[in-house]
């Protein structure tokens, strides 16, 4: 239960701040001040890769190998996308203007998580 609300809490910051650096030119929150928004949107984004992502990974497989690994970014800024989409279903996610705003937003949230999850990795194991 601990790594569940340890992995919850950095997929949080990691989108926050790609939200915080992407706001009103790339990415447009719903409700940017609210923690509790990042913490569900945070949910949402764990379960839409915890279910889409090992397909889309499967489907695209000769993509990745062709593009030696790039497609995969491809695959992340879908996910973002995603996300941001479904929880703007329920009230807590962002619109996303753009094929660019996607990918740096995707782009920072990997970079950030990856951080983050070597920060405390002594904590997730």
């Amino acid at each position: 239960m601990k790594k569940l609300l340890i992995r919850l809490a950095i997929n949080a910051v990691a989108l926050y701040a790609a939200v915080a650096l992407l706001k009103d030119s790339y990415i447009f929150p719903n409700d940017p001040d609210n923690w509790l928004s990042f913490i569900w949107l945070a949910l949402i984004f764990g379960v839409v890769n915890a279910v889409l992502r090992p397909i889309l990974m499967v489907m695209s497989c000769p993509l990745i190998i062709l593009t030696l690994g790039l497609g995969t970014l491809l695959i992340n800024t879908l996910m973002f996308v995603l996300a941001g989409w479904i929880g703007t279903q329920f009230g807590v996610g962002f619109e996303v203007n753009g094929f660019w705003g996607a990918f740096f937003g995707a782009l920072i949230t990997s970079v950030v998580s990856f951080v983050l999850s070597q920060l405390f990795k002594d904590e997730l194991k």
